[in-house]
């Protein structure tokens, strides 16, 4: 049978590290702390990815801001997911109570109430630094992805970035987009068939109708310029900490193909611009994706697997990622089978699924000689843990029963007056504030289109003038063919003729009246 100090010499050994770390709690064992079981959080492996799961109100959020003051004091910059709008307040210094100084005495560590360097970040008309990326940033390839294409829209898709590199014609925003797919299906079509291939008018009509679907999740206010530079999210503060910028997206949660669409844009443009770091002592960012599931909840296939491969690869930039959601069976099993720091908080059993669900989830764990595993996931207390990582070696720790400690920063969220000051003193807030509206792929085809119309009108107006000219003038009428003309001499022309005509047909017996009488005995 296993004892405390079999315990505690498993943790010691499994959770101790050459490199930098940070404590972030303590291991228990049958319900209660074991002195000098400290459980630490190696920098080394963080770009490993990460987990935290667990049953609303079991405190994900606040280990996900343990997280990030420990890696923003090891001077690693961090970006947070802020989807329910509750992370704000690590801008602030915590406050003391009795509840800390109890968890605080049990763990053994000290209590020094801060407050971080924090950048606020929207994607919205919320305040604070705003996020775009362009058209073309996207590229053809990730941008058919978005909008769930098949082989053929994409290939049409591919055309349209071509057909505007090679006019100079910019795709800064959807309008440019929607511009240029419109013409190549109306007023340029003939013309471009003959340099890109043949077009189809369904496939247009496809793609136009997906870029809608995505305009009405807010997409427009997304793409556009100036586009954020993703070096802006790897500062460093005054103090030497590392900045953490707080993305505010409680809008998203009604609109998950735009964070989708934000998401992957941001790992994509990280992944091109940043260099091969290979193995290094510490991340250069780490980002946490609170609510991780609304990031796959209406991905396509292709899109998923986009995430995966990015995932996989953004690690050697140096680039770690952590996913918080309620359920680990939110993220995809290809995804999950990559997170290396796995913390499990408690999971509630109301139903057969929810005990399904929490079978899985203990599964997923290194088996333990100190726990029943899916027994004490329904039993976790409050801002307590399961926990396990990968080591330097990419060895998995061992599963510890972690009491967590507390954060140092605010447990709540800023008031409207802390946003303002924050807000307005920020020099990115000022960089990225006005949106540009450069010339691009609308304005020249629109241009291209009224010089098209005008030069048409004119052409027409011209031909009409030709005729005109080439028209012979009509001769003046004599007096005579004037009378002849006349109303009144066509009237006595046509009696005239009459007369005659039944004169003829009379004497010949064949019509007229007078011949009917005669007949009938009349005269």
């Amino acid at each position: 049978m296993a004892t405390a100090q079999d315990f505690l010499s498993a943790v010691q050994s499994g959770y101790t590290f050459k490199g930098n770390s940070a404590v972030i709690g303590l291991g228990m064992l049958d319900g209660h702390p074991v002195p000098d079981a400290l459980v630490k959080l190696p920098f080394k492996t963080m770009n490993r990815h990460g987990l935290i799961a667990g049953a609303t109100g079991t405190g994900k959020t606040k280990t996900l801001q343990v997280l990030a003051e420990s890696l923003s004091d090891a001077s690693i910059p961090v970006l947070l997911m802020d989807i329910k709008g509750d992370l704000s307040g690590i801008a602030a210094a915590g406050t003391l109570n009795d509840k800390i100084k109890e968890r605080l005495a049990q763990i053994g560590q000290e209590y020094k109430p801060t407050a971080y360097p924090v950048e606020l970040l929207t994607l919205s008309d919320q305040k604070g630094v705003r996020l775009r990326a362009t058209v073309s940033e996207f590229g053809p390839i990730l941008l058919s992805k978005i909008l769930g294409l098949n082989d053929t829209q994409e290939g049409l898709v591919s055309l349209i970035f071509k057909y505007c590199d090679d006019n100079k014609m910019p795709l800064l925003d959807l309008k440019d987009f929607t511009k240029t797919l419109q013409y190549i299906s109306n007023e340029g079509k003939a013309s471009i068939e003959k340099d890109y291939g043949k077009i189809s008018t369904s496939s247009t009509g496809t793609i136009l109708r997906k870029v809608i679907e995505l305009q009405q999740q807010g997409a427009d206010v997304f793409f556009g310029e100036p586009s954020f530079d993703v070096d802006d999210l790897m500062r460093i503060s005054d103090d030497g900490r590392g900045m953490i910028s707080v993305l505010r997206v409680t809008d998203m949660q009604s609109k998950p193909k735009l964070f989708s669409t934000f998401m992957l844009s941001l790992l994509a443009e990280l992944y091109g611009s940043l260099p091969e770091e290979g193995d290094i002592d510490q991340p250069k960012l780490v980002l946490f994706i609170d609510e991780a599931h609304l990031v796959f909840q209406e991905a396509t296939e292709a899109l998923l697997q986009q995430l995966e491969t990015v995932i996989k690869l953004i690690r050697s930039k140096g680039v770690g990622i952590f996913f918080c959601t309620q359920n680990p069976q939110d993220i995809p099993a290809s995804i999950l089978a990559q997170l290396g720091l796995k913390v499990q908080h408690a999971l509630r059993a109301f139903t057969a699924a929810d005990r399904k669900t929490i079978k899985q989830a203990a599964e997923n764990y290194p088996e333990s000689d100190f726990y029943k595993t899916e027994e004490l996931l329904t039993q976790l207390g409050i801002g307590e843990a399961f926990i396990t990582l990968l080591n330097e070696k990419g060895i998995p720790t061992p599963l510890v029963h972690t009491m967590l400690v507390p954060p140092k920063s605010r447990m709540d969220i800023l008031s409207d007056d802390e946003i303002n000051s924050l807000v307005s003193s920020s020099k990115l807030v000022k960089k990225y504030a006005q949106t540009e509206d450069s010339e691009s792929a609308y304005e020249i085809l629109t241009a291209k289109l009224e010089e098209a119309s005008t030069k048409e009108q004119e052409q027409e107006q011209a031909e009409q003038e030709e005729k005109a000219e080439k028209k012979p003038a009509k001769e003046e009428k004599s007096t005579i063919e004037k009378v002849l003309d006349s109303s009144v001499t066509r009237q006595i022309g046509r009696t005239a003729a009459s007369i005659i005509t039944r004169s003829l047909l009379g004497a010949l017996g064949l019509g007229g009246r007078s011949s009917s009488r005669k007949k009938s005995g009349w005269l």
